[in-house]
């Protein structure tokens, strides 16, 4: 399965299972969901999220996914998933807890670097 993956703050990810589909906090602002392969996620943590405490990685199977994938670069040349349209959840297949290590930065969880 080709996976995505997507860091949110567990309330956020709370409100929008109770609303029954996944917006996240840029789909209405940029039209768009901010995803990334397991290659680029840990260091998009530790560039926009370091020291966050309340962070969720969501494992997204792309062929699941209902709304359109593009891959786009948006600084630079390396491009990154975006889920153009609300995700539906049953294309999450697994929410891991994501803490900082001591010092901020974030490591991969060990349950997705070991799967």
């Amino acid at each position: 399965m080709p996976f995505i993956f997507h860091i949110t703050s567990a309330p956020q990810w709370e409100q929008d299972q109770l609303a029954g589909i996944y917006q996240g906090d840029t789909l209405a602002s940029e039209g768009f969901i901010h995803c990334s392969t397991l290659q680029q996620v840990e260091g998009v943590a530790n560039r926009y999220f370091t020291g966050q405490t309340d962070l969720l990685l969501l494992c997204i199977n792309s062929d699941q996914v209902q709304a359109e994938i593009k891959y786009k670069a948006l600084v630079g040349d390396e491009e990154y998933p975006h889920i153009y349209g609300p995700l539906n959840l049953d294309a999450v297949t697994e929410v891991a807890p994501w803490a900082p290590q001591p010092d901020g930065t974030f490591a991969l969880p060990a349950a997705i670097a070991n799967s």
